[in-house]
Protein backbone atom coordinates (compact mmCIF):
# COMPACT_ATOMS: atom_id res chain seq x y z
CA UNK A 1 0.00 0.00 0.00
CA UNK A 2 1.30 3.35 -0.81
CA UNK A 3 1.06 6.29 1.35
CA UNK A 4 0.16 9.68 0.88
CA UNK A 5 3.26 12.36 0.12
CA UNK A 6 3.42 15.00 2.72
CA UNK A 7 5.49 17.37 1.15
CA UNK A 8 3.70 16.88 -2.29
CA UNK A 9 0.21 17.53 -0.76
CA UNK A 10 1.09 20.60 0.77
CA UNK A 11 2.56 21.84 -1.99
CA UNK A 12 -1.21 21.13 -3.68
CA UNK A 13 -2.67 22.65 -0.50
CA UNK A 14 -0.73 25.57 -1.45
CA UNK A 15 -1.67 25.83 -4.93
CA UNK A 16 -5.48 25.90 -4.30
CA UNK A 17 -5.20 28.74 -1.75
CA UNK A 18 -3.48 30.90 -4.09
CA UNK A 19 -6.27 29.86 -6.63
CA UNK A 20 -8.99 30.86 -3.68
CA UNK A 21 -7.45 34.52 -3.72
CA UNK A 22 -7.40 34.60 -7.37
CA UNK A 23 -11.16 33.18 -7.24
CA UNK A 24 -12.06 36.39 -5.79
CA UNK A 25 -9.24 38.98 -7.12
CA UNK A 26 -10.61 38.06 -10.99
CA UNK A 27 -14.07 38.51 -10.71
CA UNK A 28 -12.91 41.90 -8.94
CA UNK A 29 -10.56 43.13 -11.66
CA UNK A 30 -12.77 42.35 -14.46
CA UNK A 31 -15.60 43.83 -12.26
CA UNK A 32 -13.71 46.93 -12.10
CA UNK A 33 -13.11 47.01 -16.03
CA UNK A 34 -16.36 46.66 -16.45
CA UNK A 35 -17.13 49.48 -14.35
CA UNK A 36 -15.32 51.85 -16.31
CA UNK A 37 -15.55 51.76 -19.61
CA UNK A 38 -15.29 55.11 -20.37
CA UNK A 39 -11.51 54.98 -18.91
CA UNK A 40 -8.28 54.72 -21.37
CA UNK A 41 -7.05 51.67 -19.20
CA UNK A 42 -10.20 50.07 -19.96
CA UNK A 43 -9.13 47.46 -22.22
CA UNK A 44 -5.43 46.41 -20.17
CA UNK A 45 -7.69 46.11 -17.56
CA UNK A 46 -9.91 43.98 -19.17
CA UNK A 47 -7.21 41.79 -20.17
CA UNK A 48 -5.59 41.48 -17.27
CA UNK A 49 -8.67 40.04 -15.69
CA UNK A 50 -9.50 37.24 -18.01
CA UNK A 51 -5.86 35.98 -17.69
CA UNK A 52 -6.36 35.68 -13.96
CA UNK A 53 -9.22 34.11 -14.91
CA UNK A 54 -7.81 31.60 -16.71
CA UNK A 55 -4.84 31.00 -14.83
CA UNK A 56 -7.42 31.06 -11.93
CA UNK A 57 -8.62 27.92 -13.53
CA UNK A 58 -5.36 26.76 -14.58
CA UNK A 59 -3.57 26.53 -10.98
CA UNK A 60 -7.49 24.76 -9.69
CA UNK A 61 -6.42 21.72 -12.26
CA UNK A 62 -2.78 21.72 -11.27
CA UNK A 63 -3.42 21.90 -7.95
CA UNK A 64 -6.17 18.87 -7.54
CA UNK A 65 -3.50 16.98 -10.18
CA UNK A 66 -1.05 17.76 -7.39
CA UNK A 67 -3.19 16.56 -4.23
CA UNK A 68 -3.94 13.17 -6.82
CA UNK A 69 -0.25 12.61 -7.60
CA UNK A 70 0.48 12.59 -3.69
CA UNK A 71 -2.08 10.40 -2.79
CA UNK A 72 -2.81 7.42 -5.64
CA UNK A 73 1.35 8.18 -7.02
CA UNK A 74 2.17 9.23 -10.80
CA UNK A 75 0.84 7.38 -13.47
Amino acid sequence: MRRTDKDLLVTGLKRLAFTVLLMFTAPFVLWQAFKNQDHSMFWPVCILGLVLAAYTVYMGFKGIMTIMDSMFGKK
